[in-house]
């Protein structure tokens, strides 16, 4: 359970968001400029509200009152988003390795390849971040965030870069993996199939404000009618 009540300020924007989070995946829907980044960043340690907290099965992470603020690495949670943060001078394999030092040779190495295999990148193992394109930099971005087995998965369009078909059997394939390992897990979008298909619990944003939290069908009920009168048209 992840809990937060946040007030940050950027230039003229201002995101003011307070919740509590149970479900096993929630997708944060909304239009660009919504705030949806933001709260990732916030949520994970690498930017600081002006006022708030956050706190991850009732572990502070963030009290501005009380002057904490839980490096990204101490939270017990990994993000992947848009742009892919590979470190270029190092093969794919040892990308995913990073955060996994705890491990043996043995089974860093199995984590590794699972971790490939279930975003479907297996075969980039030993490339150079350099030489792949955006979207199998995507996917290595996204295996690394998956490797460490979080408490907490953050996860902003991670695989935009994508087709539609590669998009969805990626994320069906990884949804149900987290699923089976208990992983609690936050997906941002801005396209309402992803969030209907998934029929997760959804908090739509809009300008910096969560406005409705709730199922799904509920909470997108006005984007779902909008997505089967465009098929209908077509």
């Amino acid at each position: 359970m992840i809990e937060l009540d946040l007030h940050a300020r950027a230039g003229g924007f201002h995101l003011q968001a307070a919740c509590r989070l149970t479900a096993p995946l929630t997708v944060v829907f909304g239009p660009s400029g919504a705030g949806k980044s933001t709260l990732l960043r916030i949520l994970a340690g690498l930017a600081r509200p002006d006022r708030g907290r956050v706190s991850l099965h009732g572990r502070l992470l963030t009290d501005t009152t009380g002057r904490l603020q839980l490096p990204p690495g101490k939270r017990g949670m990994t993000l992947a988003g848009q742009r892919a943060s590979l470190f270029p001078q190092m093969s794919v394999a040892r990308n995913v390795a990073f955060g996994l030092q705890s491990l043996s040779a043995t089974d860093r190495e199995q984590r590794i390849a699972e971790s490939l295999a279930l975003v479907g990148a297996e075969a980039l193992t030993d490339r150079r971040t350099s030489t792949l394109s955006g979207g199998e930099a995507q996917r290595v971005a996204l295996a690394r965030a998956l490797a460490p087995r979080p408490e907490l998965l953050l996860l902003d369009e991670p695989l935009s870069a994508l087709d539609t078909a590669a998009r969805d059997r990626a994320m069906t394939a990884m949804l149900d993996w987290l699923g089976s390992h208990g992983i609690q897990t936050i997906l941002v979008t801005h396209d309402a199939a992803d969030a209907l298909r998934t029929q997760a619990e959804v908090i739509r944003m809009q300008e910096g404000r969560i406005v409705a939290q709730g199922p799904a069908m509920e909470v997108l009920d006005e984007e779902r009618r909008r997505l089967l009168a465009r098929l209908q048209q077509g």
